[in-house]
């Protein structure tokens, strides 16, 4: 495509500028002699909207499954390659960057691991890290050693993003005690924390007990809320001079009302880029349908063994269990709830008086938006029905008030064990040696719940889908064949209930030689993956294979890395890394309907790999500066969509394989003292992040696993979304030497993107189409959004108390402060995605709009600390 190719020219043209740039500054320094190195309301009465709501044929109850964890952001020292300091990208990518959702060099989540005390955190289901199991902990916290990219580090092989180990250790906090309180207006409105850690006594014990509340009646978003609670404690005992004993254990017990993606239309009638679907009034008081719910306390042990002076040995053990869950809205044969639903919006409206009447009613009735709670109740409660042979039992028959609408938890109970032991040896005055043996095992049950009947007397376990397609199969409506016609009650299991059971068994090493002027180091790693599926009921669709346990997928998985480093004098250094990575998919992109079958896409494989970077690194003392490239390369990517058909009327799943993307791309970040007291701080990433393949799809019913039809996605040169693929920072920071400090920086961001809707790239959506038209185009292009920018000022004292108040430890009052977004910019789009309907009757786009999230706007963050 010209314009892409175009856009690659311009790319290359900003990386050997910034290349040029970056080694003029560093001939000039790299001169002197080198030194050593060193985070009111009412109820909704409209009879136009009633009336529409009764016509509506295809009412599915179309839920979201994402669950984004919130977490903490918190200055974190980040360890660069070659010396201690932060490195200054990074650090303004982890931070500056991160309003626009920002991902380092465009890579997923899953890219990045994290460990703790020696074990792996990231969930085996996912490959994600559950940051929010220890939220509101960052005190105890802070102590990370973080690998960026392709680098080598002591505790494991290490994903391509970044990797770093928290130690939380009783033993490796600093001796003190703190409290602090915090005032906000983002997620939460404000958040205490209490720490206490002794350090390590004479005896050899060291305890640490930590904790912290963070609420918010309202969050920045209408309709959201939080309430949150955490708790540490950590005990450490030294065994003479060679072992070290420690036990952690933590967890985060946090309650929030989430925020939904919106329809610009809807927005644009409320008059605001926070409009949240999520919630409506009941009895004049805002309730929100969906809640998410997370407690999952995690503990470790770990022995830390040195061997002697130039070997040690840790060993760890971990266990994690807990629920969390997200609510929602659902129904059985009844209109659909959803307030932003497209039927009920004015652009789908063909009479023009009736679009006028509901653009106005939309526009000034706030209750009109949301959802309608009291309509549920009244129709639960005038809604009588008779269920024959409930419960299973012939002539057992129950009458009673239906529940139509309910509100229903999607639960993922979690139990998980991590053990991993690592060796690590200085083999001689030129080479180290590490090593490393793990294994993990992972077990997650899914299911549904009744969280509230919503003033009806119970609801039945049926498919209501089933129904409409075989009317005439008592057995095929059932979700529960070994329970038909269960009569549900408040906390009863519905719909699906099923297992995952996930384990992995590793064993790595590494070897890093260092010269004068040249270190080097190779890395590789073997794997083993299995995952399978036990159903826990048997659906009447498919009797024979959704109950019991399933066939166990295996993948023996190997890595390789190398790189190195020249060291031109003790401050400029150059250097070069390279990886090659086979992974397995995830259960999720593997198994096409989990939550009824066993059936997994055909020709299962692993992803592979392929990576290389290399950079320039100058240290200073008045200039900290990388300039780094990458390139990246994956190939055999599996996914899995479900959504609702126009054509076909039905649920189906579309099974995508052949999923190969590029990134490339370069970053720069430099952090200079321009005057005394005075510095400032540079970041760019400059990358392209896109499909270079045409992805195959498989599409099958979801009732019957039928196959419809093998397509090819028109995918390749679309780009990769969520995340700016250009991102700028420039700040400039004053620090007295009294004990302030004062920032202010700008930042800018560039080619976002919008997640694209396969089904629209597909040849039965374009067929008989022109190309050259304004209709095949507004199908087939993705989305753009504009340039965006934010400005942030920051700001911090610390002041010593009087030795009176603490007479044996200095006492410390610290005050910080943080305005983002300081131009309250409200166009910022965060994250969305094209919906995944599509009619292939009418070909219009825009007749199922995408959905959006908008950054906050002017936000702020103050806390108070007080510290001995």
């Amino acid at each position: 495509m010209p314009i892409f190719v175009a856009d690659q020219n311009n790319l290359m043209r900003k990386l050997i500028l910034g290349a040029i740039s970056c080694l003029a500054i560093s001939i000039c320094v790299a001169q002197t002699s080198p030194t050593q190195n060193k985070d009111s309301t009412g109820r909704l009465d409209s009879t136009i909207l009633d009336e529409i709501k009764d016509n509506v044929l295809d009412n599915i109850p179309v839920i979201s499954l994402d669950d984004n964890d919130q977490t903490d952001v918190n200055s974190q020292n980040i360890s660069s390659v070659l010396t201690a300091g932060r490195d200054p990208f990074f650090s303004a990518a982890s931070f500056n960057f991160s309003p626009a959702r920002f991902r380092v060099r465009g890579y997923d989540a899953d890219l990045s691991g994290t460990y703790m005390n020696g074990v792996p955190m990231d969930n085996l289901d996912n490959g994600f890290t559950p940051f929010g199991l220890w939220g509101g902990l960052n005190d105890v916290m802070r102590n990370r050693d973080v690998s960026l990219g392709l680098r080598y580090n002591t505790f494991s092989f290490g994903d391509i993003g970044s990797t770093t180990n928290i130690d939380s250790r009783a033993s490796k906090q600093r001796k003190t005690t703190s409290f602090s309180y915090a005032s906000s207006n983002r997620s939460y409105d404000h958040r205490w924390m209490l720490t206490h850690s002794t350090g390590i006594n004479k005896k050899g014990w060291a305890f640490t007990v930590s904790g912290s509340r963070r609420w918010a009646d309202e969050g920045y978003v209408p309709g959201t809320y939080y309430n949150g609670w955490s708790y540490f404690a950590g005990v450490d005992k030294r065994f003479g001079q060679k072992h070290l004993l420690s036990l952690v254990s933590f967890g985060a017990p946090t309650e929030n009302g989430r925020q939904g993606p919106a329809v610009q239309e809807m927005m644009d009638l409320a008059g605001s880029k926070y409009y949240n679907p999520y919630w409506g009034y009941q009895n004049g008081k805002k309730r929100n349908a969906n809640i998410g719910k997370t407690f999952q306390p995690v503990t470790i042990l770990t022995h830390d063994f040195r061997i002697n002076n130039n070997t040690s040995l840790i060993t760890a053990a971990g266990y994690t269990f807990g629920k969390r869950s997200v609510s929602g809205i659902d129904w059985y044969n009844a209109p659909d709830p959803r307030p932003d639903y497209y039927r009920y919006l004015p652009s789908y409206q063909t009479d023009p008086y009736q679009k006028d009447q509901i653009t106005d009613l939309l526009q000034n009735n706030e209750a009109a938006r949301q959802l309608n709670w009291q309509n549920f109740y009244d129709v639960n409660r005038d809604h009588t029905a008779t269920i024959a042979n409930a419960n299973g039992i012939e002539g057992n028959n129950v009458t009673g008030k239906r529940s139509l609408y309910i509100v229903q938890n999607r639960v993922t109970n979690t139990q998980r064990f991590n053990f991993n032991t690592v060796i690590n040896s200085r083999i001689s005055n030129n080479a180290d040696f590490s090593g490393g043996l793990s294994f993990q095992m992972q077990r997650n049950n899914y299911y549904q719940q009744v969280e509230d009947l919503l003033g009806g007397e119970f609801y039945v376990d049926l498919n209501q889908f089933a129904e409409r397609d075989f009317p005439n199969n008592n057995d095929a409506v059932q979700n529960d064949l070994n329970n038909p016609n269960r009569i549900l009650h408040k906390g009863d299991k519905y719909g699906y209930n099923y297992d995952i059971d996930v384990t992995k068994a590793a064993a790595w090493w590494q070897t890093v030689f260092k010269f004068n002027k040249i270190d080097f180091f190779i890395s590789s790693e073997i794997a083993q993956n299995k995952f399978w599926r036990v159903g826990n009921v048997k659906s009447g669709l498919f009797p024979d294979n959704s109950f019991g346990k399933s066939q166990v997928q295996e993948f023996i998985n190997y890595s390789v890395k190398a790189g190195l480093t020249y060291k031109i004098n003790g401050r400029n250094y150059i250097y070069g890394n390279a990886s090659y990575i086979t992974r397995p998919p995830y259960f999720e992109n593997a198994y096409i309907s989990p939550r009824k079958n066993d059936i997994v896409q055909a020709n299962l494989k692993s992803e592979t790999i392929e990576s290389v970077e290399g950079g320039y690194i100058l240290n200073a003392p008045k200039l900290k500066l990388r300039l780094s490239g990458y390139y990246t390369n994956f190939k055999g990517g599996f996914n899995v969509l479900t959504f609702y058909h126009e054509t076909y009327r039905n649920f189906v799943n579309y099974a995508i394989s052949n999923i190969d993307k590029v990134h490339f791309g370069g970053e720069f970040g430099f952090e200079a003292k321009v005057v005394k007291n005075v510095t400032l701080t540079g970041a760019a990433a400059v990358g392209r992040y896109y499909y270079n393949s045409r992805q195959n799809a498989v599409t099958t019913l979801d009732n019957t696993s039928t196959i419809l039809d093998n397509q090819l996605v028109y995918s390749e040169n679309f780009r990769v979304a969520s995340t700016p693929q250009e991102a700028y920072s420039l700040g400039l920071t004053y620090r007295s030497p009294k004990f302030w400090f004062v920032s202010l920086t700008g930042n800018y961001f560039d080619q976002m993107w919008l997640d694209f809707n396969p089904i629209r790239r597909t040849y039965p959506a374009i067929e008989g189409i022109d190309p050259k038209s304004n209709e095949w185009r507004s199908i087939i292009d993705q989305t753009r959004f504009n340039s965006q920018y934010t400005v942030d000022f920051f700001a911090g004292y610390s002041y010593k108390l009087p030795k009176s108040i603490h007479p044996k430890r200095a006492t410390f009052l610290v005050f910080n402060a943080g305005i983002n977004n300081l131009l309250n910019n409200q166009n910022i789009v965060t994250g969305g995605y094209e919906q995944l309907r599509f009619d292939f009757d009418t070909r219009n786009p825009n007749q199922f709009p995408p959905k959006l999230f908008y950054a906050y706007g002017l936000n702020y963050f103050v806390s108070v600390t007080i510290r001995y």
